[in-house]
């Protein structure tokens, strides 16, 4: 009888394994089980080129019917498993529906879920948030109506779309309960350039501002009211606080956890042999090798788990050690991540931010960390390249921002 194997979560994790178990070899059933209608698409467009019109709703789609047919892979859309358990000839998954899906070995890719507003107001008509298409569908279908948009939150996707909304000429108000933008994946050094970046394009930005209510009239928001008595006018308020894990069903099977995130190993494997995760709901090893363990939120973390899981079902054992990588499109900025910053204890900036075309490059102890690049591919890909070879970019020389990165780059692998 040929294995089963079952993908609980439909997005980008999800399909990589998919397509990777059948690029390895994998002769078995491949199952995707997902709660939305859709057969699965890209997330990171629908803050961005989707909103703006730039991409339509078949665009999204990672792959067509045709794919699915011809490697025998079967999407289940609009189905969210509620139960699994594991017997002693493998394991089963129940939906809402009541379908149940046989296995012998279980992927979960189940993803994240946006963290809720917890206000007076909150439930108001108006008040959104951004996760999955039918989420960016609903704001695009208000968003010619509207004219005063407040975004909650600083981070990529709230400042995505409060870019999106600028350029269409609303009145936009970023409201970030913390003193920095974007302040889990940069330093004050970028976060900084984007405050004064979006102000200098028209958007309003309050920073340690708590939210004390939303105020409504006929069930619609009308406006957002600060704790220090401001009240911000809004006819929609895009909620963008961050996001949860979805680790329920990891709880089910008493997998290992930490504060609700599946614990994996290098292999993307869990505590449960027989069961790997992958995606935004996982916590690993470094991949760079650094000490503690990292949880990603990104295409590039999707993708390249989602093949190391992927080999780890086949029984190949094939460790994660790919570059972190990051971006963000926010009006005429493209921001670049490479590697991982914290824990840094030196920076070199590099370029120009006057210009709109800097990078940051962050060190400890004199070795490379990560660089963020604003508009600045040469310097993005160099370190890249460089943390991908394991070598390094010194310091002292890199400040001198006439000399091109990628010729700076020793030791690691790239010499060989």
């Amino acid at each position: 009888m040929s294995e089963k194997i079952l993908i609980v979560g439909a997005g980008q994790a999800g399909m990589q394994i998919a397509a990777s178990l059948r690029d390895d070899g994998f002769a078995g059933d491949v199952t995707i089980v997902g709660e939305e209608a859709y057969d699965p698409y890209q997330r990171p467009p629908l803050s961005k080129a989707f909103l703006a019109g730039d991409m339509d709703e078949e665009s999204l789609e990672f792959r067509n019917d045709h794919f699915y047919r011809e490697n025998n892979i079967t999407v289940v859309t609009g189905e969210q498993i509620q139960h699994v358990e594991f017997g002693p000839a493998g394991g089963v998954a129940t939906g809402t529906s009541g379908a149940t899906f046989a296995f012998d070995k279980l992927a979960l890719t189940t993803g994240a879920a946006p963290r809720t507003l917890k206000v007076d107001g909150a439930d108001l008509d108006g008040v959104l948030y951004l996760r999955h298409l039918d989420d960016a569908k609903n704001l695009k279908q208000r968003w010619d109506s509207v004219a005063n948009v407040v975004v909650l939150g600083g981070g990529f996707i709230g400042l995505e779309v409060a870019a999106v909304a600028q350029k269409a000429g609303k009145n936009v108000t970023v409201v970030q309960s913390g003193p920095r933008l974007m302040a889990r994946a940069v330093s004050s050094i970028t976060s900084d350039f984007f405050v004064q970046a979006h102000r200098a394009r028209g958007t309003t930005i309050h920073l340690n501002a708590q939210v004390s209510h939303l105020v409504g009239e006929n069930g619609k928001v009308t406006a957002v009211a600060l704790a220090d008595g401001t009240s911000i006018p809004a006819d929609i308020v895009m909620v963008g606080i961050g996001v949860t894990a979805r680790g329920e069903l990891a709880d089910q099977l008493a997998l290992d956890m930490e504060d609700g995130v599946i614990v994996v190993n290098e292999f993307a494997e869990t505590s449960n042999p027989n069961v790997v995760a992958a995606g935004d709901a996982v916590l690993m090893p470094h991949p760079l090798g650094h000490e503690g363990r990292v949880r990603l939120e990104s295409v590039q973390n999707a993708v390249d788990q989602a093949k190391v899981a992927a080999k780890t079902l086949l029984g190949q054992r094939e460790a994660y050690s790919a570059v972190p990588w990051f971006w963000s499109d926010q009006a005429d900025l493209k921001l670049q991540i490479a590697g991982l910053s914290s824990g840094y204890d030196q920076t070199v900036i590099r370029g120009d931010q006057s210009a709109d075309k800097f990078s940051v490059l962050y060190y400890r102890d004199g070795a490379l960390l990560a660089v963020d690049a604003v508009n600045d591919v040469s310097d993005y890909m160099a370190v890249r390249r460089a943390l991908t070879a394991r070598a390094n970019i010194p310091a002292e020389s890199a400040a001198d921002s006439s000399v091109p990165l990628k010729t700076l780059i020793t030791g690691g692998e790239a010499q060989q």
